[in-house]
């Protein structure tokens, strides 16, 4: 398979590599840390301005109309940078389901919001006992001609700043997808501090209010609306994960290549590089799978199995390839004054979230037994 990008893929690359390179600083990264603050508000407003954050938003509402393998590439470039800015969850988990799925009136006010930085959307697929989205014991009732949601969903990103949540939820006839606001009343936000940091809130809803113009899939459609985004987010962590490891490990190349014992750079020791060359091993192994089952869902091809493979490097190697570079830091590995520490964190949060390496291969063991 030809994983050769064209011109305007690279300049895509380029561009938002040069963005988070210049605003998404070490220094800025601890200035934010000490704030408090978890959410680089200068970074997304410039990433809007340059329109990168309607990559996958067609024309009509502002963005550039590019393929899901565009937007892993910004993606990537985000993990690259451990950008705290909601890019998985706004612009995959929000945005390409209401793209996709949404009615006229939703597309039209909501994606242009997203293309330039003015809208933070969200999706809250975790429920206590659950990662499977599509068996939520959320419980939505019709209210009128609305509905009212009784549940509670867990670690919901950026939930806090979002103008709505997308939130399966199981109906007397089938499964729907809702978009709720998080300042609707009987919604109720608590905070949790996820392990990269990450702004997270469980969301309880008792006879939460949605009003039927909010309803993104109904019960005829809302299980397969929902497979369709769950899919979606697992590329886009893979895509996310396999920019964390790599730039981790070039990190790594660098300090062992300066970094001296014995008047030699600990780079040139026997256990070092070799360490060093599984962790990059496994690292390409993670890209090939990613870019293959983002290059599947942006031609419309089944992903399924491509997507489940590309979760089970991420989960795998993004956390053994930045527990290596940790550990061939040595000491300054777990000083949090330096950089690395921030990879580590990344991956074992992308890694136990929404399936680990070992439930990807009981699924596919499963399908396998099914065949």
């Amino acid at each position: 398979m030809d994983f050769s990008f064209s011109d305007e893929q690279d300049s895509l690359r380029e561009l938002s590599a040069k963005i988070f390179t210049d605003l998404c600083t070490h220094d800025r990264l601890r200035e934010l840390e000490k704030s408090g603050e978890c959410f680089d508000r200068a970074l997304w407003a410039e990433l809007g301005k340059s329109n990168l954050l309607g990559i996958a938003i067609d024309e009509a509402h502002g963005g550039m109309e590019m393929s899901f393998m565009e937007l892993s590439l910004l993606l990537e470039e985000g993990g690259s940078a451990v950008a705290p800015v909601p890019l998985l969850a706004t612009l995959v988990m929000g945005a390409l389901p209401i793209a996709e799925f949404g009615s006229e009136a939703q597309k039209t006010h909501f994606l242009p919001r997203v293309a330039t930085g003015d809208s933070i959307l969200t999706a809250a697929l975790i429920e206590p006992g659950s990662e499977d989205p599509g068996a939520p014991d959320t419980v939505a009732t019709r209210d009128g001609d609305g509905w009212r949601l009784d549940g509670t969903k867990l670690s919901v990103p950026y939930a806090a700043l979002a103008e709505r949540i997308l939130v399966p939820a199981k109906t007397d006839t089938g499964i729907a997808l809702f978009l709720l606001d998080p300042a609707a009343d009987g919604v109720v936000l608590e905070s949790v501090e996820a392990t990269n940091h990450e702004p997270q809130s469980h969301v309880v809803m008792t006879a939460a209010q949605v009003d039927a113009a909010d309803v993104l899939a109904g019960p005829d459609d809302g299980a397969s609306a929902i497979a369709w985004l769950e899919l979606r987010a697992k590329a886009g962590q893979c895509a996310v994960a396999l920019g964390v490891s790599d730039r981790a490990l070039r990190m790594t190349a660098e300090y062992t290549t300066q970094r001296e014992q014995f008047d030699r750079p600990i780079g040139s020791f026997q256990a070092v590089h070799q360490r060093a060359a599984d962790a990059y091993v496994a690292i390409e192994a993670m890209r090939l799978n990613t870019w293959r089952a983002s290059s599947r869902i942006a031609s419309g091809e089944p992903a399924e199995d491509a997507v489940r493979v590309a979760k089970y490097w991420a989960a795998e190697a993004g956390h053994n390839a930045t527990y290596a570079a940790i550990h061939l830091h040595g000491g300054m590995g777990v000083d949090i004054d330096y950089p690395v520490h921030r990879y580590y964190l990344w991956a074992r949060q992308i890694e136990l979230t929404l399936g680990s390496a070992n439930r990807q291969l009981a699924e596919m063991g499963a399908e396998l037994a099914r065949a």
